[in-house]
């Protein structure tokens, strides 16, 4: 055998699950199709500009003292320290409807005390699905799916007060449309209403220099722009990949990382009669305003908004181009940094049909592109002060970059909706981890990625 695990794709999940086999001095090697590791959670730089793609915010932040929650487990699991992530907390953050506003920070009693206030008779009801969701096991692997609505609304009777909850969370994580699984709904309402956000100084490069590093010391192999083309199957085994260039690499464990339907799709004998798997529909657009100063200087000091223009929060893939009737405005300047960033910067996210942007020309694309932007950047007036006069730099991303960057079909963000959360597939060395094994999250993603690696390796030999 060539290597003991190939892990296809350098995400966050598939580097954590190389730093910890490579630490155990396992044989492995991550291929990775692009010139980048991250997926759609990488940077570029354009006209003098550093962008994030991906990164609002980490979820799941919690002070240096407290041990046994997920960021803390990661770094432990990847032989790192708290300062080689460098996170710096959310100042608040805040979901906005058109009749309540409920804030957030890194202090749940904050959460508490804005649901106390604007909805009274639900703060009982709310503590009593507080207390359901501190005593589940959100990580458990042969845990039934469930669903997140119906659970919520059996505990909260307000109708705005479910929708208000739900809505950063599926904005963050949920492949489906309209609902989540309540496994996921957990980790996602401990990592942001519990634990909540932060970012490191540097951006999501830190990050990602940090686990190539990490990798790299432990003697994993990466190798970039080096696609899989396919995975030869026999005997209910992968018994060899192909790359893209022709290359024939053998292992005896292979961990894909790329998405359910996307690795079954590269078995030479796949035959999609025989799997019955949903494609994923939830697909996002992102508008990215590059400002000449900090948005805090024009009276914006909130690090992330999350709103919807109606009591209904409808998340679903629109029929449209763009939904503009909700969405995320997040303002990386609005960390608590040692030092302000070099630039200032607003983001507008929506969700967006795929399908519709896929059927456009290269004309109609441009022209599109343009014309959304002006009209999110309309809306976003309504929850932002005026920063047009600032904007020296604008960029977007639509469903289409987020298919080129992660492969996923329908530029699915969150992948498939349905999970498979121990990782398996029906070939006996073939494994799963990241977006379709179903931890949430930049922190999640790592998380899946070790938990994966330690069940079908580390612990089987």
């Amino acid at each position: 055998m060539d290597y003991d695990v190939i892990i296809i794709g350098a995400g966050m999940s598939g580097l954590a699950a190389g730093i910890r086999l490579a630490y155990y001095d396992r044989k492995v090697c991550i291929l990775e199709r692009h010139h980048r590791v991250g997926g759609l959670s990488s940077f570029y730089r354009r006209k003098g500009h550093d962008i994030d793609v991906g990164l609002h915010a980490m979820t799941n932040y919690v002070p240096r003292s407290v041990k046994l929650t997920p960021l803390p487990k990661l770094l432990r699991q990847l032989k790192l320290r708290p300062e080689d992530f460098d996170l710096r907390q959310q100042r608040v953050s805040v979901t906005r409807f058109p009749e309540k506003s409920l804030r957030f920070s890194n202090d749940f009693d904050l959460f508490v005390q804005e649901v106390r206030e604007n909805f009274p008779r639900q703060i009982d009801n709310f503590q009593k699905l507080v207390k359901t969701i501190f005593e589940y096991d959100e990580l458990a692997l042969d845990a039934k799916p469930l669903s997140a609505r119906q659970i919520v609304s059996s505990y909260i009777t307000d109708p705005l007060l479910v929708e208000m909850l739900f809505c950063p969370l599926m904005f963050y994580g949920s492949s489906q449309e309209n609902d989540i699984e309540f496994g996921q709904f957990v980790i996602m309402f401990k990592g942001i209403y519990h634990e909540g956000f932060a970012r490191p100084q540097a951006g999501i490069r830190q990050i990602l220099d940090t686990l190539v590093r990490q990798y790299e010391s432990h003697g994993g192999h990466l190798r970039l722009k080096c696609g899989v083309q396919s995975l030869q199957v026999s005997n209910g085994k992968v018994t060899a990949l192909v790359l893209d260039n022709g290359e024939v690499l053998r292992a005896e464990r292979i961990i894909s990382s790329i998405g359910y339907i996307e690795t079954l799709r590269l078995l030479s004998d796949y035959d999609p009669a025989r799997f019955n798997c949903e494609e994923g529909r939830i697909s996002l657009v992102e508008f990215i305003f590059v400002l000449d100063r900090e948005p805090a200087h024009l009276g914006y000091d909130t690090t992330i908004t999350f709103f919807n223009t109606s009591e209904k929060f409808h998340y679903q893939r629109p029929e449209d181009l763009v939904d503009l009737s909700s969405g995320v405005i997040c303002c990386p300047n609005n960390f608590k940094f040692d030092k302000p960033l070099p630039e200032g910067m607003i983001r507008i996210t929506n969700l967006a049909n795929y399908q519709r942007w896929n059927d456009l020309n290269q004309e109609e694309y441009s022209e599109q592109k343009a014309a959304w932007q002006e009209k999110a950047l309309q809306q976003a007036l309504s929850f932002v002060p005026d920063f047009r006069d600032c904007i020296v730099f604008t960029d977007m991303f639509t469903p289409k970059t987020i298919y080129r960057y992660t492969g996923h079909l329908n530029g699915a963000v969150y992948g498939a909706p349905n999970k498979v959360k121990d990782g398996r597939t029906h070939l006996d060395n073939l494994f799963l981890c990241g977006t379709d094994q179903g931890f949430l999250g930049i922190v999640g993603s790592m998380l899946s990625g070790i938990s994966m690696a330690n069940l079908h390796v580390l612990q089987k030999t």
